[in-house]
């Protein structure tokens, strides 16, 4: 069985990757913890957050409830599929309402798996529950015509990544076997997520 890590990490507009204090494990254990209460938690965070950008304040707190819930809820690591030949990747949404402000769900990556250089225009926080991914972050130069590499961090079972809206990586899934992440994102806002080619700089929607 692979030893879980405890170690959570922010991931700012230039790129910069940062390892932030971790709540000890034991202080989240409970006998239960389900998952519509860690979404009732998370959006009780952010009702005191009157805009999108400003919900990235909360970030702390939500890796906080988002450890909480992959500690005491082994389902999660259930939640997988078998991903597809030609992408590498399923998806499971573990909740979907019309108007709901959060993207909640698990994907699986097989080992090899690249995703383009993008951004998610909105917070997220990925918890790594299988496997390992590579991030590579990315900044923007004064010269607007490039991206730069700003720093790259391997994830272990365990650890928690969470990025701002206009953060900018690229996820490759390493090592022998699949990896399996929980996905949590805000009120994604299409007209601002894009993908990216570093040099020259080529946006497109993503």
């Amino acid at each position: 069985m692979t030893e879980m890590l405890h170690q959570d990490w922010f991931v700012d507009a230039n790129g910069q990757c940062q390892p932030c204090l971790t709540p000890r494990p034991w202080g989240l254990l409970q006998d239960h913890y389900y998952l519509h209460q860690f979404l009732s938690d998370v959006l009780h965070s952010l009702t005191h957050s009157p805009h999108e950008l400003d919900q990235q304040d909360y970030l702390p707190l939500i890796r906080c409830k988002v450890r909480q819930l992959i500690l005491n809820s082994y389902w999660l690591r259930t939640q997988r599929k078998h991903p597809d030949p030609k992408t590498g990747t399923a998806v499971i949404t573990l909740y979907d309402e019309i108007g709901y402000p959060l993207t909640v769900q698990t994907v699986t990556t097989n080992p090899g798996t690249i995703t383009p250089i993008h951004n998610h225009g909105t917070w997220g926080v990925v918890a790594i529950l299988k496997g390992q991914e590579h991030h590579t972050f990315w900044r923007k130069l004064a010269n607007p015509d490039r991206l730069a590499i700003a720093g790259q961090q391997t994830l272990q079972v365990g650890e928690i990544i969470s990025f701002v809206p206009d953060a900018i990586h690229q996820v490759e899934t390493i090592g022998p076997t699949p990896a399996l992440t929980f996905q949590l994102y805000g009120d994604t806002q299409p007209k601002t997520r894009f993908q990216f080619e570093p040099d020259p700089l080529v946006v497109k929607p993503f």
